[in-house]
């Protein structure tokens, strides 16, 4: 059986890790580099380094973290925002990141994740997804131009989970089921699947969002958002293949030995 992944997130703003709840309130949760050696010596089986405001700001990601992570670090390494061409993949994969993670940019430009995948393989690109349940009295959605590649995955009144870019500020008017289905077909080989709703309120994962995506794509899902115990954890990788954690073990309450125990005395493989 393939063992579930345990992956800490370091979202990264103005060169610090970050933390806040449902996308808001950011307070400091330390050194990026020292909290990834952290991390690797309690035996995190990957790391997911997101540069939160890249997209927002219109800059590209900070390429020197990247290489100082990697000199640290002997575990795999995800690394989004601000990544818009195929010159920024291979420059972050040259620094010493394993995958890339893509949001924004594919949602504005969707043909990205196929021509990432045929040039680095499907296994290096990760789909990034920050998504928010729709408002059943609430049909509304942004108003951002949607590419003509994507007009089928629109949302409709049957639409439960409206998908955000931008670092979650901005609604799309595009459906979370259908954007993950296509770009499962463009080429994307994982699904970093973010629930905005529940983001780091620590009161547990989105399951219902996580086993509908579960059902209806066959690439690994990542899921992200409400880790506030172990239950919580051992809940969410009987459905996704990995879990992300951030305020759990950024600010010690939890441990990755500790969450690996628990995790093994339910009969979930892990690598220890």
């Amino acid at each position: 059986m393939i063992a579930k992944r345990i992956i800490p997130c370091l979202d990264i703003k103005d060169g610090r890790v970050v933390k806040g709840i449902n996308f808001v309130g950011l307070r400091d949760a330390g050194d990026p580099v020292e909290l990834a050696k952290l991390y690797d010596r309690q035996h995190a089986d990957e790391l997911v380094f997101l540069d939160i405001t890249a997209s927002s700001d219109k800059r590209d990601i900070v390429l020197d973290l990247v290489e100082r992570v990697a000199k640290e670090v002997f575990i795999p390494f995800t690394v989004g925002g601000g990544i818009r061409t195929i010159e920024d993949m291979r420059s972050l994969l040259n620094a010493g990141a394993e995958k890339i993670s893509i949001n924004t940019a594919a949602l504005l430009r969707p043909e990205l994740l196929t021509e990432g995948a045929q040039m680095f393989g499907s296994q290096c690109i990760v789909l990034a997804v920050d998504t928010r349940r729709r408002d059943p009295f609430n049909k509304q959605s942004g108003d951002t131009p949607i590419p003509n590649i994507l007009r089928d995955c629109q949302v409709d009144h049957a639409s439960q989970y409206e998908v955000y870019s931008h670092g979650g500020r901005t609604p799309t008017g595009i459906d979370a089921l259908k954007w993950i289905k296509k770009a499962q077909r463009l080429g994307a080989g994982e699904v970093l699947l973010t629930s905005m709703d529940t983001d780091g309120t620590q009161n547990g994962y989105d399951v219902s969002l996580t086993t509908a995506i579960k059902k209806e794509v066959s690439i690994p899902i990542v899921a992200s958002g409400g880790a506030g115990t172990l239950e919580h954890i051992s809940q969410i990788l009987e459905i996704a293949d990995a879990a992300l954690l951030a305020s759990l073990l950024h600010y010690g309450t939890l441990s990755i030995p500790e969450i690996k125990r628990h995790l093994q005395s339910k009969n979930i493989p892990v690598r220890l």
